[in-house]
């Protein structure tokens, strides 16, 4: 039995680091994650929980089974990961942000109930987004303020569907939801975080801008911990088969076309969810075990090729493909690394994507989907070609614009981490059954079988061909991938003019009006007479308020939009 919350080992490690000088603190972020580990190997274990009570309802802040568990695990592993490879960084921000975005995913994972998930669903959001802004360009700055925007909105809509079952089933605890006005508002935040399109061009957009070490956890953390949540809450519902499966194909087109190295693997990132949101909807036995086992795979070798990318950009200043190339002697070893999280990604036997994806495939043909199995394999083979191919051959072997040479030697941890992560990719390839015995379900699954391993390799091997014979076309530009964020990027004066600007103006004005009553309140108590003539004079501007710096509100401003926001939530929530 639990004594406290995992996630107050994370969070509490980030108030140590805060306070501890600079040569202590890299090695004191390694204490929470290890520490965590130790904890859910010897005093956590499926089935236990801690409960209370709030509002008359039952709340469950930690509920442990096989699903939580695992997540748990991975989430602790690659935080200690994040960790190693940073050892060199000595930014203070940095190191307490990571642990507590780190601790708020295990909040999620180990939440019982919804006010717990929601609660640690916000952190989630507002700590991710400093890792973006703490590059400092100007660039990360205004993708930083999309993140956040996009996910507090995400965030309300969560608040709006939570507040919205609690009035409905008169119960807080975090159970599957049924297909209703609530489940579909639920559904609504959790997939924005999932990067569901048309709800995704905040990913792609965001983790190119992040810093070198926050890309790593930002690869894996905020997505994964929504696959979790849609696996507790909504397994079997029917449109995110197709969801998953438009996923799985949209990355991998967007991934092939994209130039900046992070861009590239962002847009993969959304296609393996597409994976795992499929077997989410799929629902059965085989396919959730499909989803927990990806999810583990893909967190090790996505932080990897993550850290690979982070490892070229450290080393060169550069993470455009247009960029980079005759890089192979000169950084030869994390050559070899990034094959290994790619080759994984790719589905190579004896490496973790294998033993994993075929899962997903397995409860797809369990189904009789097969239109589903090919969009799954041609989205493995889109993964080969983007980022096992395309990638390497254009950072290492590729011909640059002008001269491609190393600005600083890698620190011996980010090689370090690189090397754990690659070698936990090729264990879980090697010895599938330390994997599949934790999962949620039994499983019976052979993946070395003759027609599996056979057929995989052929597929991989024409899409090597196709990549060679088609490689001229297939080189990277210099020009703007635009998404969907087309729609706001482009209609962006329209945008300031009939939204922004008349919501800022009644914002400004709210905040104008608060702050005269807060000022004259206590003199009109005093010297009644006097303090009214001088607030009418200060009210009467109000009605000519404009707005001098569009896109950035004050505090009081920020404040009473939160203020208004969650007023409004309740409201509709309570008088349905």
């Amino acid at each position: 039995m639990p004594s406290f919350p995992p996630s107050l080992i994370l969070l509490g490690t980030a108030v140590l680091v805060a306070v501890l000088p600079n040569r202590a603190r890299p090695w004191a972020f390694l204490l929470g994650p290890g520490v965590l580990l130790a904890y859910l190997a010897f005093s956590v274990e499926a089935g236990d929980s801690l409960h209370g009570r709030f509002l008359d309802m039952d709340v469950m802040p930690v509920r442990v089974d096989n699903l939580s568990l695992l997540f748990g695990y991975i989430f602790a592993v690659v935080t200690l990961l994040g960790g190693i490879y940073a050892l060199h960084m000595k930014e203070r921000g940095q190191q307490v942000t990571a642990l507590l975005y780190a601790g708020a995913a295990q909040g999620v994972v180990f939440a019982g109930d919804l006010l717990t998930l929601v609660v640690f669903w916000e952190v989630l959001a507002v700590t991710s987004v400093y890792l973006i802004w703490a590059r400092g360009s100007s660039t990360a700055q205004a993708a930083g303020n999309r993140y956040l925007f996009v996910h507090v909105a995400g965030g309300a809509l969560l608040l709006l569907g939570v507040l919205w079952h609690a009035g409905e089933t008169g119960s807080l605890l975090f159970e599957h939801f049924q297909e209703n006005t609530a489940g579909w508002l639920i559904l609504g935040g959790v997939a924005l975080n999932a990067a569901i399109p048309p709800l995704h061009a905040w990913l792609p957009d965001a983790y190119p801008e992040s810093t070198v070490t926050g890309a790593v956890f930002l690869s894996v953390l905020t997505t994964k911990t929504a696959v979790y949540v849609l696996a507790r809450g909504f397994a079997g519902w029917d449109i995110l088969i197709w969801a998953g499966a438009a996923m799985a194909l949209y990355g991998v087109v967007f991934a092939v076309q994209a130039n900046d190295i992070r861009r590239v693997l962002s847009y993969d990132v959304i296609s393996k969810v597409g994976f795992m949101v499929v077997g989410v909807g799929l629902g059965t036995g085989v396919a959730l075990n499909g989803v927990a086992a990806l999810a583990v795979a893909d967190v090790l070798y996505k932080s990897l090729l993550f850290m690979g990318a982070g490892s070229v950009l450290y080393a060169t200043g550069r993470s455009k493909l247009t960029e980079l190339g005759t890089l192979g002697g000169s950084m030869r070893l994390v050559l070899i690394l990034f094959m290994a999280g790619a080759l994984a990604a790719s589905s190579l036997p004896l490496l973790s994507g294998f033993v994993t994806k075929s899962v997903v495939i397995l409860a797809a043909e369990e189904e009789h989907r097969d239109w589903l199995v090919l969009i799954l394999y041609a989205a493995t083979a889109g993964t080969f070609l983007s980022v096992g191919l395309r990638l390497p051959y254009f950072i290492w072997l590729g011909t640059p614009d002008g001269e491609t040479r190393m600005l600083q030697r890698l620190p011996w941890g980010m090689l370090t981490a690189m090397t754990l992560a690659a070698l936990g990719s090729i264990g879980l390839g090697v010895y599938p059954d330390f994997l599949y015995d934790r999962l949620p379900f039994e499983l019976d699954y052979e993946p070395y079988t003759a027609l599996h391993v056979v057929l995989t390799l052929q597929l991989l091997l024409f899409t090597g061909l196709a990549f060679w014979l088609l490689r001229r076309v297939l080189a990277p530009e210099r020009k703007m991938l635009l998404d969907v964020d087309w729609l706001y990027r482009k209609a962006n004066k329209l945008v300031r003019m009939f939204v922004q600007e008349p919501l800022e103006t009644l914002f400004s004005g709210t905040e104008r009006l608060a702050n005269a009553l807060t000022s004259y309140g206590g003199k009109l108590a005093i010297e009644p007479e006097t303090a009214w003539n001088s607030l009418r004079r200060k009210l009467r501007p109000l009605a000519d308020t404009r707005v001098s710096q569009v896109g950035r509100p004050s505090l009081g401003t920020a404040v009473a939009a939160i203020l208004m926001t969650f007023a409004v939530v309740t409201l509709i929530a309570f008088l349905r």
